[in-house]
């Protein structure tokens, strides 16, 4: 596991290892030695640049009279081994120098160099290299140049795509600069331009600048989307530069094992195992594998055997054992102690498999795997994880218990900060820049910007600090969707990030025609979809949301996701979960979501029985799902339907503090009712038994609402409908409703005037019940619930 510091070295290990299988999978074009413009005489390439219409002639002549005087044989040549490009910016000096040498205003003639240069640049004469090209800043100039004079209709083509609505005036600039500058050191017009031309000047840019802006994401879509690239090409530079799937060399070779024929047993091993598992699964095996071999060699030098003796595999497992903790003491100072690892069996499973697995095959196939067998280091009793379970039910149960009495406490807050970061963006685009704006309690003041930025910033008074009011109401929002989501539904966190405007699906009632919204959760953890029933809250929710991410055309953008699992780009996509960024819109990934997740309940302020702050997870609130579902009622395995467990135990393992007592009577009912019951009632439901079960939907139509009693129950209110807290009102009945309530005030007046105390107890009941209808319609009521079903065009 990588954790503290390991991790953003192992996501920098990543991004590093993208970079390279893209700059392995897309060369650059190479540097050209020669090419005929760089071969031409003088005076030629003074005619040439003449009728391209330079206008610093003087300029043009003072740099060729300079670079004859350098050695070589081409403008090429000699500008290499002028020694210019090893001095970057500074590089005016050399023909400075070199003109006064000569003779002549040395001064007014290396004044004209710099635009000089860029008209050389731009007819072909002379090709600076990258790296020059970014350090000597000669890459800002070249853009109109090279429009001007290289490939004038490539670069108005380019430059079309560049509207204001598809990318900022920033990406345009550096888009058309990065578009020049490779002209500049390749040579070619915009449609020679390759893949790897693009990797190696972002590369450049990083090395010599430190960091890469966030525009060259931008600029990569647009030369793609100018259609020089190929139809081929991925869609996104992210695609370009992730390093994919590793094989099992990589994934050994990541621990730099010494001993070699180790390092290959583990490969054949991993390869064997590879067709029965997933990738996820062959990556963790990979993990523990190699972990095990190279803390032998690190505590073991020169091991090159598989049978291990007493101490060595005693000595490993009391490593696995435990782990440092670095304690601080009261003084200040620090000390490491070793603390018992959770986990540690998880270590030892796979390395027993790993040697029985050798032990079997060698039986199979001696000639490969003889070889290799060796007694097991680790016995069957070490692998027993019941104690363990148990002991992880216990932690998982209270942990459900600590944080399912505060949720509404969570989701309230989540609520009141999106709303407030909402209020104070729209008092900030409504005020000018230096106006004070007040709202949920904070006076900030707008702050002045040079142009009119995307975002909208404002002071903070309090603090000082500058904030950006777009950045917070968005991960505001962001928040509040995700914890509505995950505590509605009660699925995964990778479910989250791939819902789409595709999972919206619908049944509509043959007889009535009622529609009944469903939510389809496609194929995760168990490769197994399912159905669940929209409620109006989560209805309300998954609105909000659609509304928010539509583009200009009402339709949900595509957008392509990456599985960190399965290490793999998906098909692009109408996610509901994705945000614009810059100038393009990406879906928002698990680790975001957890940020947002953090950062909200810091705000809360919620704390644990100890004192310390509460900390949630997304599979927190699916535990409390399921936990909160069979406490209300729901019998167990309809919730492992709903959570798509494939076993009920998995099901009772989520549902916390569940007596003991109701399981073993359940299953005890289940066992004697399957026992009892003559085998040909397990069979398909005729078709009156299938209609019966409709007619139980169409049934659900009331006056005044619709009925959300479940299948097979009876009507616990006996049909005082108005008293039931299943009822669901309908807004367009809300006159019916309010003149029924109006009724029984009439009747409760009349009650208390003859003295009926009996038929005032039950009225008020009644009145209550009708009053909570009209707030629910009148909350109902400001938000929208149109989720734009997707559809589908029909052939004719």
């Amino acid at each position: 596991m990588t954790t503290g510091v390991a991790a953003p070295r192992a996501a920098a290990a990543a991004r590093m290892a993208g970079y390279r299988a893209a700059r392995t999978r897309f060369p650059p074009r190479p540097a050209a030695a020669a090419w005929p413009a760089t071969t031409h005489g003088r005076e030629q390439v003074l005619g040439q640049l003449d009728a391209a219409g330079q206008p610093s002639a003087a300029g043009i002549e003072a740099l060729l009279h300079w670079l004859e005087g350098q050695e070589g044989g081409s403008w090429q040549e000699r500008w290499l081994a002028s020694g210019a490009e090893t001095l970057g910016a500074a590089w005016l000096q050399l023909p400075a120098q070199w003109l006064h040498r000569h003779g002549g205003p040395a001064d007014r003639r290396a004044a004209m160099l710099p635009r000089a240069l860029i008209s050389v640049v731009c007819g072909d004469i002379v090709r600076p290299s990258l790296a020059w090209l970014v350090a000597a800043r000669y890459d800002i100039g070249l853009a109109p140049a090279m429009a001007a004079r290289r490939d004038p209709q490539g670069f108005a083509q380019l430059a079309g795509l560049c509207t204001p609505g598809a990318v900022t005036k920033t990406a345009r600039h550096h888009t058309l600069r990065r578009a020049a500058t490779v002209l500049a050191a390749k040579g070619g017009t915009l449609t020679s331009i390759q893949i790897g031309d693009v990797l190696e000047l972002l590369d450049t840019e990083a090395e010599m600048l430190g960091a890469v802006r966030a525009e060259a994401a931008a600029c990569y879509r647009l030369l793609r989307q100018l259609g020089i690239f190929g139809p081929a090409a991925p869609g996104r530079l992210r695609e370009l530069r992730t390093a994919g799937q590793r094989t099992p060399e990589e994934m050994i070779d990541r621990h730099n094992l010494a001993c070699r024929p180790i390092r290959d047993l583990l490969v054949d091993y991993l390869k064997e195992r590879q067709p029965a598992i997933d990738y996820a699964s062959l990556e963790q095996l990979a993990h523990r594998l190699g972990m095990f071999w190279a803390d032998l060699e690190a505590h073991h030098p020169g091991i090159d055997s598989l049978h291990l003796s007493a101490d060595v595999a005693g000595a490993w497992k009391r490593r696995m054992r435990t782990k440092p903790k670095t304690i601080t003491m009261p003084d200040g100072s620090k000390t490491v102690i070793e603390t018992e690892r959770i986990c540690h069996r998880e270590f030892l499973t796979p390395v027993r498999a790993f040697y029985l697995d050798l032990a079997q095959w060698a039986i199979e196939d001696p000639s490969r795997w003889a070889r290799w067998a060796a007694p097991c280091p680790i016995g069957p009793a070490e692998t027993i994880q019941g104690k363990v379970q148990r002991h992880r039910k216990s932690r998982m149960d209270a942990r459900t218990r600590e944080r399912l009495p505060v949720l509404p406490a969570l989701v309230r807050c989540a609520a009141q900060q999106h709303a407030g970061a909402a209020a104070l963006l729209h008092a900030a685009r409504a005020a000018r820049p230096g106006d004070l704006l007040t709202a949920t309690g904070q006076t900030l003041a707008r702050a002045a910007t040079r142009a009119a930025p995307a975002a909208v910033w404002a002071e903070d008074l309090a603090t000082g600090k500058r904030r950006n009011l777009t950045i917070e109401e968005d991960r505001a929002f962001w928040a509040w969707a995700a914890i509505e989501v995950l505590r509605a539904t009660g699925i995964r966190i990778e479910e989250l990030t791939e819902l789409s405007h595709h999972s919206l699906v619908q049944y509509r009632l043959p007889v009535t025609g009622e529609l009944v919204p469903l939510l389809q959760i496609a194929p995760s953890k168990t490769d197994a979809e399912r159905l669940l029933v929209i409620s109006p809250e989560l209805a309300d929710v998954l609105s909000t949301i659609i509304s928010r991410i539509r583009g200009p055309g009402g339709a949900v953008p595509l957008v392509a996701g990456y599985d960190d699992h399965e290490r793999l780009w998906l098909p692009a996509a109408p996610v509901l979960f994705q945000r614009r960024i810059g100038a393009e819109n990406r879906p928002i990934p698990a680790a975001t979501i957890r940020k947002l997740l953090a950062a909200t309940l810091a705000r809360t302020g919620l704390t644990g029985p100890t004192g310390q702050p509460l900390h949630y997870t997304p599979h927190d609130f699916r535990r409390m799902f399921l936990t909160d579902a069979i406490l209300n009622g729901l019998p167990p395995h309809i919730a492992q339907v709903i959570a798509g467990h494939r076993d009920i135990n998995v099901t009772l393992g989520y549902k916390a503090a569940y007596p003991d007592e109701a399981i073993r009577a359940h299953l005890a009912f289940l066992a004697r009712r399957r026992a009892l019951r003559p085998t040909e009632e397990y069979r398909t439901p005729t078709d009156a038994e299938w209609e019966q079960f409709l007619g139980h939907f169409e049934r659900r139509k009331l006056a005044t609402g619709l009925c959300g009693r479940a299948v097979g129950t009876p009507c616990i209110h006996e049909h005082s409908c108005l008293r039931c807290a299943l009822h669901w009102p309908d807004p367009a009945q809300r006159s019916r409703i309010a003149e029924i309530r109006d009724n029984l005030l009439a009747r409760i007046a009349e009650a208390e005037h003859e003295g009926w105390p009996g038929e005032v107890e039950g009225l008020k009941i009644s009145l209550a019940g009708a009053q909570d209808k009209l707030a629910q319609i009148d909350r109902r009521s400001h938000h929208t619930t149109d989720l734009g079903m997707p559809t589908t065009a029909r052939k004719p």
